[in-house]
């Protein structure tokens, strides 16, 4: 009995033949986004953070950061930091790996010219054979999916190590406003210590006159001179500390502070610096986008995914094609000629039978190489929710704290005119007025403190929601790199 087959019928048959040789089939498993394992809402967030507003994420440095000064040492950063630089450096690299697992997708075409002396089987006698043609040697055909898969996970690396340049962009835009503003406290720090020490200098040749007159006593004199060396040496102490800032925002911009910018610093004071606008705090599911250390994360998961999908081809047949056509003589002159042409074609399977469990191990490593890809997403999005939430706490608190403290510089400001006023007329002992003078310095100086801290966590702020990295940021360095 024939069967006859309906054309349409056998149309699509060559369809689905043609679809399975030329993209073969995958055992990449369904990709699924784990559920974020942090709370649906930050725990100091308020009705202004949930509202629609422009996210950190779409706000450029420039918008945020306004002082020149800060914007141009952010610019020199991103121009000259070698950390940067080997972070773009590592993209472009990645890249080229992507392309070159690509290409394995396509046969290679190789030139082939040979020459053989050999002797005949049937006179004995020695003949040349000279050949040259073209050749493809042992292609991989991907039935199965494994090539394609080890190229999904090389795309996914490419897009892992991309969001990591991203991040360090992030970093280092932060890091530079972060030092900036503790540079502008090193000199605020240091103009007050130099005060300090003036005032206490004055208090010890007051204090030695009103010795030598009989007045005050030794004791008076010993104290005085102690306080005025503590501030000397508090001074030394942040002189050098402001050479190590210093030290430190050089290797962040890759060059010496400019000096219009130095000069610029002596005379900067962190009450007059800027402000930096307020920043919706969002959802935490927002980070998901707007982080690119999570979204590194998860492009990692992607591509330790697609590894379990080449692992599992490993155990099906990898057939390979090896071809080849060209011209073949036994005379160099005649290479070219008519009827010299030939052409041969090698199709090969290899089938793994017994392997001592290779195959099986390495797609135990890909399974436990996916799960530990997953634990690290999910811990990328808990740092990042704590980020936020410790900054968000330090928005909540560090404003009243700043309050507080410049209403007990004031306190004590007063506190020591009228000490002063007194000791000067005879009224209050010396110990009074050593100790109002302690109190104001210390309180002068976590007042220069606290405005630092405040300022460095809306930078902190800014960072943790991924601001400090946009397309227009990368836009404006590529016209410059050109």
């Amino acid at each position: 009995m024939t069967t006859h087959t309906h054309p349409s019928a056998r149309l699509t048959l060559s369809a689905a033949l043609a679809a399975l040789l030329l993209g073969g089939c995958s055992f990449i498993p369904t990709y699924e986004r784990p559920a974020a394992p942090v709370p649906g809402s930050f725990p100091t967030a308020t009705a202004s953070d949930t509202a629609e507003a422009k996210a950190a994420a779409d706000i450029n440095w420039q918008d945020y950061f306004t002082d020149p000064q800060l914007q141009a040492l952010i610019q020199l950063a991103l121009q000259n930091n070698r950390d940067q630089r080997m972070a773009v450096l590592r993209v472009e690299q990645a890249r080229a790996q992507f392309d070159i697992q690509r290409s394995a997708e396509y046969p290679a075409v190789n030139g082939i010219g040979t020459f053989t002396r050999q002797p005949s089987t049937t006179t004995g006698k020695y003949g040349s054979v000279y050949q040259v043609g073209l050749g493809i040697t042992s292609w991989e055909i991907d039935f199965f999916g494994r090539i394609a898969a080890l190229k999904e996970q090389a795309l996914a690396q490419y897009f892992a190590t991309d969001e990591a340049r991203k991040a360090s962009q992030i970093s280092l835009v932060s890091a530079v406003a972060s030092g900036w503003l503790t540079l502008v406290s090193d000199e605020e720090l240091m103009d007050l210590s130099r005060r300090t020490l003036k005032t206490r200098e004055e208090s010890v040749k007051l204090t030695r006159l009103r010795l030598d007159n009989g007045v005050s006593s030794e004791l008076d004199m010993r104290q005085a001179e102690s306080l005025a060396e503590q501030a000397r040496a508090t001074l030394a102490q942040q002189e050098r500390q402001r050479m190590l800032d210093e030290n430190a925002m050089v290797l962040l911009i890759g060059q010496a502070i400019p000096d219009d910018i130095r000069a610029g610093l002596s005379t900067s004071r962190l009450a007059r610096t800027a402000p930096m606008q307020a920043l919706p705090a969002g959802l935490p599911s927002d980070l998901l986008q707007h982080r690119p250390d999570i979204v590194a994360a998860e492009q990692q998961l992607i591509g330790a995914n697609a590894n379990i999908g080449a692992a599992r081809a490993a155990f099906f047949p990898r057939i390979s094609l090896t071809a080849q056509v060209g011209t073949v003589s036994s005379d160099l002159s005649n290479l070219f000629k008519s009827g010299s042409w030939a052409f041969s074609l090698t199709p090969q399977a290899l089938l793994p039978i017994f392997d001592a469990g290779r195959n099986q191990a390495n797609l135990k490593a890909a399974q436990v190489g996916r799960d530990i890809a997953v634990a690290q997403y999910e811990k990328s999005i808990q740092t990042a929710f704590r980020e936020v939430a410790d900054a968000l706490a330090g928005r909540a608190t560090l404003q009243n704290q700043l309050d507080a403290q410049t209403a007990q510089t004031q306190s004590d400001t007063r506190r020591f005119e009228l000490s002063d006023l007194r000791y000067r007329n005879g009224v209050s002992s010396y110990l009074d007025l050593l100790d109002a003078q302690r109190s104001l310095f210390a309180s002068e100086q976590a007042l220069v403190l606290t405005r630092l801290q405040q300022l460095q966590n809306q930078v902190v702020l800014y960072k943790v929601l991924g601001g400090g990295w946009s397309k227009t940021t990368d836009a404006a360095l590529a016209s410059n790199g050109s």
